[in-house]
């Protein structure tokens, strides 16, 4: 939205914006005085951003296959002390490119036939 905000602010201006959208307009100044100042981030996401350096400098020092329990158990035996909830949130949040190898058989679920059709009840 604040984007959408940014392309559109001339126009019509951020207050008309805000009134449509569900958001207010401190909302969107608050989000662009951070953009021109780093100063202004919340700390969790300064913490954000350097647990997620320190996440994939292990995740790719280790051939790409640990999942959050051994970047976990990694980055505590290196002296950082996270938890490891904010290591899955992290890693989930990356997307499927920050996942560990999965041994074992993959699930195999029915494949129903396409030409079977139940009759209605």
């Amino acid at each position: 939205m604040i984007t959408f905000i940014d392309d559109h602010r001339r126009v019509y201006g951020v207050e008309l914006i805000c009134r449509v959208l569900p958001i207010t307009p401190s909302t969107y100044y608050k989000h662009v005085a951070r953009r021109a100042d780093p100063g202004l981030v919340p700390p969790r996401a300064r913490r954000d951003r350097m647990l997620k350096d320190e996440i994939r400098c292990v995740w790719k020092e280790n051939f790409q296959v640990y999942g959050a329990d051994k970047v976990w158990k990694q980055l505590r035996r290196e002296g950082i002390i996270v938890a490891r909830g904010m290591i899955e949130r992290l890693m989930k949040l990356n997307g499927p490119a920050w996942r560990g190898v999965v041994r074992g058989k993959t699930v195999r679920t029915t494949v129903s036939d396409v030409v079977f059709v139940p009759a209605p009840t």
